[in-house]
């Protein structure tokens, strides 16, 4: 764009020293030169400023880990790498063998305990029995009820489910593979499908131009020589950069970190011919973004045309 701004002003340089035939000499020649810094360097900073650019944009989102809530050998995978889900579909399924043993068992033990229970009422009844008796057989059986839950919910907790809609991408769970809760050792990863943003990380010298409803354009490497319509739905209020935590420790400034950190900003991309590549931009993909903000405006066109210049850029990489 700067040699594209250079060639335009030499154009017209050249024709107003023709048409109004200015000599070349020691003043005329210095001026003009003088005259395209200035004006071209102060088009350049209005525009870096008032319309800021990202190198460094990226297509989010967010996994679950998938972590059984029992332990157990694993008897059947239900689902498919990469293959869309919906709540509640299975995932896979852990032997419940045990777990109906333990609840088969308590039942059974919850049967004699209310025998027992109503032979200490009629005995305390006939007054041949304490009340000892039956608060104790009352107790067990309440306490015998409590632990059935427990393991009625172990039983269930067998299957394990989608907690949303997605999929599950790079699965390695297969049947007869032993899976347990603690340690934590994510069985699956799950990515929901509504969690996927898109970020462009800008420098803190624009932070006065970054404000949510401001137009936004996005261009991916995945996508050559496309840019994307979109606007800014958030700014997020902190940089990872700025955090600390409570501990035993006071704040000094060697926990500085080196790097200023970049402002997260969340663009929503509304262009209709983005839904054609949405499905095929894969998660993390990389890109770049600018933000047009509502301040000299009329020189937002430079940074519209150096992004799609940028965009068709990648259809060039190094071979290898």
């Amino acid at each position: 764009m700067d040699l594209l701004l250079i060639l335009t002003y030499t154009a017209i340089c050249v024709v107003i020293f023709k048409v109004f035939k200015i000599p070349l000499n020691k003043w005329s020649v210095p001026t003009a030169v003088l005259g395209g810094i200035v004006l071209i360097g102060s088009l350049i900073l209005l525009m870096n400023y008032n319309h800021p650019y990202s190198e460094m944009s990226r297509k989010y989102f967010v996994t679950t880990p998938i972590v059984p809530a029992v332990r157990g050998l694993v008897v059947s995978v239900d689902v498919q790498a990469n293959a869309q889900l919906k709540k509640g579909d299975v995932l896979f399924t852990i032997d419940p063998v045990p777990y109906q043993n333990k609840v088969d068992a308590l039942q059974a033990q919850i049967t004699k305990a209310d025998k027992d229970y109503k032979r200490a009422v009629e005995l305390r009844r006939k007054k041949l029995g304490s009340q000892f008796d039956v608060d104790t057989t009352k107790a067990l059986a309440d306490d015998l009820r409590a632990k059935l839950t427990d393991a009625e919910y172990d039983l269930e907790r067998t299957v394990v489910r989608a907690n949303s809609d997605g999929y599950v991408t790079q699965m390695m769970v297969f049947p007869g593979l032993y899976v347990v809760p603690m340690p934590l050792r994510p069985a699956m990863v799950f990515v929901q499908e509504e969690s996927f943003k898109y970020v462009g990380w800008y420098r803190q010298n624009s932070t006065l131009r970054l404000k949510p409803g401001f137009e936004a354009e996005m261009a991916f490497d995945a996508v050559p020589g496309k840019v994307f319509t979109g606007k800014v739905t958030q700014v997020l209020p902190v940089l990872a950069e700025g955090e600390i935590q409570a501990n035993g420790n006071l704040i000094s400034q060697n926990l500085l970190s080196r790097m200023p950190g970049r402002v997260p900003v969340i663009v929503e991309i509304t262009d209709p011919r983005f839904e054609e590549y949405r499905s095929q931009l894969p998660g993390g993909a990389y890109g770049q973004s600018a933000i047009y903000s509502d301040s000299f405006t009329h020189v937002a066109i430079m940074r519209r045309v150096i992004l799609r210049m940028s965009s068709w850029m990648s259809y060039l990489f190094p071979f290898h």
